[in-house]
C-alpha cells in the first residue's frame, strides 16, 4: 500500500531550477527538508501558541498533538496532499462561551471531539456523494455567514479580559503587528503574528524594568499590582517532560455550541485543497473528502487526551507559494519538530506566560480577520447581497451570534450566540428559498464540479 512516505530526489537535491517546484512525491536533500520543515512549524507558531492559551488548553499538549495530526493527515491523503494541521482558531469563541456557562476544560474538549466526529462524517459523505452535498447544505451565503458570525463574536473577549490588562502594550502591539502583515514580504509576512507575539514579550518586559508592575486586572480578573511579564512558571519547568492531558466530558448545551463550527472546518478544507491544487497543478477534487475525513480524526485524537482541535493552516500554504516546494516530507519534518518541542515543558511555560495585553494587541487582528473571511467567502462566490434571500437570513444569523442572543426554550434548554445564530442562517436560508419565487434563486454554486474548477469562470 502506497502511504505516500516514500520521495524522488528532485534534482539535485539543493535547489529548484527556476520556474521548476519541488512536488508532493519528491524531496531536497535531507538537511534542506529538515530546515523547510523547520519553517513550516514556525509559520503555524503564532496562532498555535495562540490558540491553546485562548481556550485554557494546555500549549504543550496542542503543538504535540498538532504534529500527530499532520502526520495522520499526510497518511490519509496518501501524501498527495501537503498540508500542516495546527490548532483551529474557530473554536476559540466557542471555548470563551463554554467557560461562561461554567464549562471545564473537559467540558469543552468533550463538545469539540463531537464536531471532529461530525467533521470525519461530512468527508465521509463527500468521498460517498461528492462535493455537490456541501453546496446543497452549505452554499455561500450560509458558509460566510456562520464565519463571520463565529470571528465577530469573539470580540467582547478582546475588549473585556486582554485588552483591558494593559491597553498601551495592547495598542503598540497591534500596531506592530498590523505592521508586519502590511510592509513585509515573503516568508516574514506568513509569520506576523508570531513576530507580534516576540515583540509583546520585549515591550512588556522592558515597561515592565521601565514603569514598574502595572496596577490593571489581571488574568483571573481581579484588580491589582502584577507584572506584565511573568516567567517565573519557566524557571520551574522541566526541559523534559510529557505534557498534561485530561479525558473529555460531553455535555449537551456546550455540544450544540460548538456544531457549527463543522462548517468553518468544512470551508477551510475546501479552500485549502482548492488551492494546493492549483499551486501543484494536480487535480485532487477526489482527494477533498479524505482531507475533511483526516481533518476530523486529528481532531478527534488531540481532544481524545485533551489538545485543542486542528484544522488546516493558511501560513503554510505561504510559505509553500513562497519556496515553490510542495514536498510532503517538509510536512512529516515538522511535524516531528513539533513532537519534540510537545516534550519540552519550559516551551510550554513560555508559551503560557504570554502578558495578556499582548494577546489583547494580537486577538484585535486575529479575531477580525477570522470574521472577514466570512466576507472573503462571499466575495470569491460573487454573493450578492443585494437579494433578499442572501441578506435576510446572513443579517438575522449575524446579528444574533456577535450580540450573543438567547432563546430559552424551557427552564434547562436554551441556544444563544454562536448556536443560534449558526442556526438561524441555515434554517432562515433554505426555508425563504423554498418560498421564494424563482428569479432570486439564480446563485451560482461554491462547489459545482469540484474545487479545482472553481473560479475557472472569473480568472
Amino acid at each position: 500500500m502506497d502511504l505516500g512516505v516514500r520521495w524522488k530526489l528532485h534534482g539535485d537535491g539543493r535547489t529548484p531550477a527556476p520556474g521548476a517546484v519541488v512536488r508532493p512525491d519528491e524531496r531536497l536533500s535531507w538537511p534542506r527538508t529538515a530546515g523547510l520543515g523547520a519553517q513550516h512549524v514556525v509559520a503555524m507558531f503564532g496562532a498555535s501558541f495562540v490558540a491553546p492559551v485562548l481556550m485554557g488548553l494546555d500549549p504543550n499538549l496542542a503543538i504535540m498533538m498538532s504534529g500527530v495530526a499532520t502526520m495522520v493527515f499526510l497518511l490519509a491523503t496518501r501524501g498527495r496532499v501537503p498540508s500542516y494541521l495546527g490548532c483551529s482558531l474557530s473554536f476559540v469563541g466557542v471555548a470563551a462561551v463554554i467557560r461562561a456557562e461554567g464549562g471545564t476544560s473537559a467540558t469543552v474538549t468533550g463538545a469539540v471531539l463531537v464536531v471532529g466526529v461530525a467533521l470525519f462524517l461530512v468527508g465521509v459523505a463527500v468521498q460517498r456523494f461528492g462535493a455537490r452535498i456541501i453546496h446543497a447544505a452549505m452554499p455561500p451565503i450560509v458558509t460566510g455567514a456562520v464565519v463571520m458570525l463565529i470571528g465577530f463574536n469573539l470580540a467582547p473577549v478582546t475588549a473585556s479580559t486582554y485588552w483591558p490588562q494593559d491597553q498601551w502594550t495592547a495598542l503598540l502591539v497591534m500596531l506592530f503587528t498590523g505592521l508586519a502583515v502590511v510592509c513585509l514580504r515573503g516568508f516574514w509576512s506568513r509569520i506576523a503574528i508570531f513576530l507580534g507575539l516576540i515583540f509583546g514579550y520585549g515591550i512588556s518586559w522592558a515597561f515592565d524594568r521601565i514603569f514598574g508592575k502595572i496596577h490593571s486586572v489581571d488574568a483571573s480578573g481581579r484588580l491589582t499590582d502584577h507584572w506584565r511579564l511573568d516567567l517565573s512558571g519557566v524557571g520551574q519547568a522541566d526541559w523534559i517532560g510529557l505534557p498534561t492531558v485530561h479525558g473529555p466530558s460531553f455535555e449537551w448545551s456546550a455540544i450544540l455550541v460548538a456544531l457549527p463550527v463543522v462548517i468553518a472546518l468544512v470551508a477551510e478544507n475546501a479552500g485549502h485543497v482548492k488551492a494546493v491544487g492549483e499551486m501543484t497543478g494536480d487535480d485532487l477534487d477526489d482527494k477533498l473528502g479524505t482531507a475533511i475525513s483526516a481533518d476530523g480524526v486529528g481532531s478527534v485524537l488531540s481532544t481524545a487526551v485533551g489538545g485543542p482541535p486542528t484544522t488546516t493552516y493558511s501560513e503554510n500554504i505561504g510559505v509553500m507559494a513562497a519556496t515553490r516546494v510542495y514536498s510532503t516530507a517538509a510536512y512529516w519534518a515538522a511535524a516531528c519538530f513539533a513532537l519534540l518541542f510537545g516534550l519540552c515543558p519550559k516551551f510550554g511555560a513560555i508559551v503560557a506566560a504570554i502578558p495578556g495585553g499582548v494577546l489583547g494587541g494580537i486577538t484585535v487582528i486575529l479575531y477580525g480577520m477570522i470574521g472577514l473571511l466570512g466576507a472573503q467567502i462571499w466575495i470569491n462566490a460573487e454573493v450578492d447581497l443585494r437579494n433578499p434571500l442572501n441578506l435576510v437570513p446572513a443579517a438575522a444569523g449575524i446579528i444574533i451570534g456577535v450580540g450573543n442572543v438567547t432563546m430559552e426554550f424551557t427552564d434547562t434548554f436554551e441556544l444563544s450566540g454562536i448556536a443560534l445564530g449558526t442556526l438561524v442562517v441555515i434554517t432562515g436560508y433554505h426555508a425563504l428559498r423554498f418560498f421564494a419565487p424563482a428569479h432570486l434563486k439564480t446563485q451560482e454554486p461554491l462547489l459545482d464540479e469540484g474545487t479545482s474548477s472553481y473560479g475557472e469562470a472569473r480568472s
